[in-house]
C-alpha cells in the first residue's frame, strides 16, 4: 500500500467513526469491556493529537504538549471534537508528506510516512469499536487488513511487554499467520527478539482466517473462534499474550 492508499482509508474510517458515534455517546463496546462509543472517540482523537504533537516537535511529547485529557468540560462536544482533532492530523500529514522526518516509538522509521500507515491502522480497529456500539460492524477492507496484519507482526510484535507477559511466560517456536495467499512465520524465543519472515516452511502452530477477522483477532476484536488455530497450545497461547501486550 501507498500513503496516499493508507490516507483513503483513514479519511472514510474517521468519517464514519463520528457519523456512527453521533447520538450514541453512550453504548458500550462489547470487545473492550467499561469502554463507551464515547471512550473509542475520545481516544482516537487523543492519539490523533498525540501523532500532531510528535510531528510538530520532533520528539516524545510532554503530557501536557497534546490534548491527552480529551475534550473538556465547557468545551466542544465529543464528536465535534474528534473531528477537529482529525482536521489537525490529516493537515500534517499532507503538508509534510511522507518522507519528512518525525518522532516516532519505532527505531527504524523516523518519517511521517510511519504515522501514515499507524493512523489508517489505529483508526480501522476503533472504527469498528464504535460501529460495535451499534451492532453494525463492517470488514476491514482486505488490503488495509493484510497490510494491518504485517504491520502487527513486523513493527509491532517485538515491542511486546515482559511485565505484561513474564520472562518464563509460554511462546517458544514459530507460529505461522496465514490468510489467503499470504504468510507470515513469526519465530518467538525466551528473550524479546523476533524472526519474522514471509514464506512458507516449517512452523509448530498456524493461526488463519479471513483478512478483517485475523487483524480483528490480533487486536482482540474477535473470539478464537473467528480464526482457525492449529499445533501447540503453550504457543499459540505465548503468542496471543505477546499480541496482546502491543495492541489495546
Amino acid at each position: 500500500m501507498n500513503p496516499e492508499d493508507f490516507l483513503a482509508h483513514l479519511r472514510r474510517d474517521a468519517e464514519r467513526m463520528a457519523e456512527m458515534a453521533t447520538g450514541n455517546l453512550d453504548a458500550a463496546v462489547p470487545a473492550c469491556p467499561g469502554w463507551t462509543v464515547r471512550d473509542a472517540l475520545v481516544h482516537t482523537g487523543a492519539v490523533y493529537s498525540h501523532k500532531v504533537a510528535c510531528m510538530r516537535l520532533g520528539r516524545q511529547p510532554k503530557d501536557d504538549e497534546w490534548a491527552s485529557d480529551g475534550p473538556a468540560d465547557d468545551g466542544p462536544e465529543p464528536t465535534e471534537w474528534f473531528r477537529e482533532r482529525f482536521d489537525e492530523l490529516e493537515h500534517e500529514l499532507t503538508t509534510r508528506g511522507p518522507d519528512a522526518p518525525s518522532y516516532t516509538w519505532h527505531d527504524d522509521h523516523q518519517t511521517v510516512g510511519f504515522w501514515y500507515r499507524r493512523m489508517a491502522q489505529e483508526t480501522a480497529v476503533h472504527r469498528v469499536d464504535v460501529e460495535s456500539g451499534s451492532d453494525a460492524v463492517s470488514p476491514v477492507p482486505d488490503d488495509l487488513a493484510v497490510d494491518g496484519i504485517d504491520e502487527v507482526l513486523d513493527w509491532m510484535l517485538a515491542y511486546w511487554n515482559e511485565e505484561d507477559v513474564g520472562p518464563d511466560g509460554p511462546g517458544r517456536g514459530t507460529v505461522a499467520v496465514r490468510t489467503g495467499d499470504h504468510i507470515w512465520r513469526a519465530t518467538l524465543t525466551a528473550d524479546k527478539d523476533v524472526e519474522l519472515v514471509r514464506d512458507p516452511g516449517a512452523s509448530d502452530a498456524v493461526v488463519s482466517g479471513e483478512p478483517s477477522e485475523l487483524l480483528l483477532w490480533l487486536w482482540g476484536r474477535r473470539p478464537d473462534s473467528a480464526v482457525v488455530r492449529e499445533g501447540d497450545e503453550d504457543l499459540l497461547r505465548g503468542f496471543r499474550d505477546r499480541i496482546r501486550s502491543v495492541t489495546q
